[in-house]
């Protein structure tokens, strides 16, 4: 009857340790596949910012200088962007004078 009581227990350590072998196995694989997971998602990001990046070179934009240089010169031949604003005639010195001619304005 021992042996039979011996196998049983034998049996049953058996049993249990097959399952806690398991359960542990299963966790390092869920850990594993976790860790896989982040790596993919780190892969994929670099890869996704390095895709922007060609892109972004590849498009890259310059401005059309020429135009704009085009656009101001012709502003500023008249206008409100002039900055004569008398004219392209101007204005004489004795139109200038605001009051009497002395010095420091005394």
């Amino acid at each position: 009857m021992s042996g039979a009581i011996s196998a049983t227990t034998i049996a049953a350590a058996a049993a249990v340790a097959g399952t806690a072998y398991s359960i542990y196995s299963g966790e390092r694989s869920a850990k594993k596949q976790e860790e896989a997971q982040r790596d993919a998602k780190a892969a994929a990001l670099k890869t996704e910012k390095q895709a922007d990046e060609a892109m972004n070179a590849a498009n890259r934009k310059t401005p059309n200088t020429q135009a704009i240089l085009d656009r101001a010169a012709q502003m500023g031949k008249s206008g409100p962007a002039s900055t004569m604003l008398t004219g392209n005639k101007g204005i004489s010195n004795d139109q200038l004078a605001l009051g009497k001619n002395t010095l420091l304005g005394s």
